[in-house]
């Protein structure tokens, strides 16, 4: 299913956070939103899964406004995985991976024999079996990220959206949970503060400063020495991945270029 964004606009106290983005990420797509600090990055995808809403624009996911759906049907479709995804309540890895099932079931029904096997799945691509009965408040904060995934997954949603997903991931993983969101089925609409896995893991990348989409396009078109030295104010040189070919960012310990854009927040 395809998402797009369409005229997004979000105004607090007369300042816009995000200002008249549009951006579409095509069926089964992996497309990232990078930019500074403040750029409106989690504001849109706030929007998206329906957290926020926005002054003026929408969200279209297969061409229907979202904000039209129920919120059962709005869950079946977006999952989300938020910066500050927490578990208050100490349930097992398996309980809460299992809470995935939640929009597609009333009441306390059990989980059907393929649900369970979904469950299962999920918890084995993110290296969770080991885990399976450990409460979720004794887990390290990537233990817990990896989780939040995998209910995610479980949610069999078209679509997922994900805020800042490899934060608290030792390398490994980092490349494991992005490696796995270019083999699944859903279309993906991710922040990414790391240039380099973006540029590995993204088909398409928007580039957010001060609230405005600035670039849109493959990771190639957008991650450009210039482009970086005007969003983020660093020097950069590009070089192609010795086995993908793709864009790599070498940056430079030289003193900072001045920044142009102003941040949003």
């Amino acid at each position: 299913m395809d998402l797009e964004i369409v005229d997004l606009t979000v105004e607090v106290r007369g300042r816009a956070l995000v200002d008249r983005l549009s951006l579409r990420a095509g069926a089964g797509q992996v497309v990232g939103l990078v930019g500074p600090n403040g750029s409106g990055k989690s504001t849109a995808l706030r929007c998206v899964y329906r957290a926020l809403k926005p002054t003026s624009g929408k969200a279209l996911a297969g061409g229907a406004d979202l904000t039209g759906l129920s919120i059962r049907e709005s869950a079946r479709t977006v999952a989300a995985l938020t910066q500050d995804g927490t578990v208050d309540l100490d349930f097992t890895v398996e309980e809460v991976v299992a809470l995935g099932r939640a929009p597609h079931q009333r009441g306390n029904q059990a989980l059907s024999r393929r649900e369970q096997d979904l469950v299962h799945e999920a918890m084995q691509r993110l290296d969770l079996l080991p885990l399976v009965d450990r409460g979720v408040l004794t887990l390290s904060g990537g233990e817990r990220q990896r989780v939040l995934v995998a209910r995610a997954l479980v949610q069999e949603p078209e679509i997922i959206v994900l805020d800042e997903p490899t934060n608290h991931l030792d390398i490994r993983h980092q490349i494991e949970l992005l490696s796995l969101l270019r083999g699944v089925a859903p279309t993906v609409l991710v922040v990414l503060h790391d240039l380099n896995l973006a540029a590995a893991a993204c088909d398409r990348i928007g580039v957010l400063s001060g609230g405005t989409l600035v670039a849109a396009g493959t990771p190639l078109e957008v991650l450009t020495p210039e482009l970086i030295a005007d969003v983020f104010g660093v020097r950069a040189r590009v070089v192609p991945h010795p086995e993908t070919g793709g864009p790599q960012l070498l940056y430079t310990l030289d003193p900072a270029v001045p920044n142009r854009r102003e941040p949003c927040e």
